[in-house]
């Protein structure tokens, strides 16, 4: 005879999480501005010369990927494949997000919108946005 522990909100306990997952989901949706399956995550870093955003597209053939810069705005967008469910299997748990994606981000009018250039390694999307040389800082020396 075995002993079984009860656990009485261990239920409501996997709701929550449950719950909690797909509100996640939403915000993630809502906060691209677009309909999507999902969004990358997205590290963006200002320096004194370019703005570099880095995001996170494992699996994502970067043919699918389309960027663009318009106004001001620039979109990334694309979409990653469903992996084909393999025969036999009895149980399955996904995790990763499929199809399609959307992020936009407001730039400043300080970039250089024809230098922008990207590159894609490893699953890791790199786009590299100059700002003009004007509007870089400049130290100004104050006379007597």
């Amino acid at each position: 005879m075995s002993i079984l522990r009860y656990e009485p909100w261990g239920l409501h306990q996997a709701l929550f999480r449950e719950f909690n997952r797909a509100v996640d989901r939403a915000a993630q949706d809502d906060s691209s501005g677009a309909t999507a399956d999902w969004a990358p995550a997205v590290d963006i870093e200002e320096y004194a010369d370019r703005f570099v955003l880095t995001a996170d597209v494992p699996g994502v053939d970067p043919a699918t990927i389309e960027l663009t810069l318009e106004k001001g705005v620039l979109t990334l967008s694309g979409s990653r494949a469903a992996a084909a469910e393999p025969a036999g299997v009895e149980r399955r748990r996904v995790e990763r997000a499929t199809g399609r994606f959307h992020r936009r981000f407001a730039l400043p009018d300080t970039v250089d919108s024809e230098a922008v250039s990207a590159t894609n390694r490893n699953g890791v999307l790199q786009i590299t946005i100059p700002k003009r040389p004007q509007a870089q800082a400049r130290k100004i020396a104050v006379t007597h």
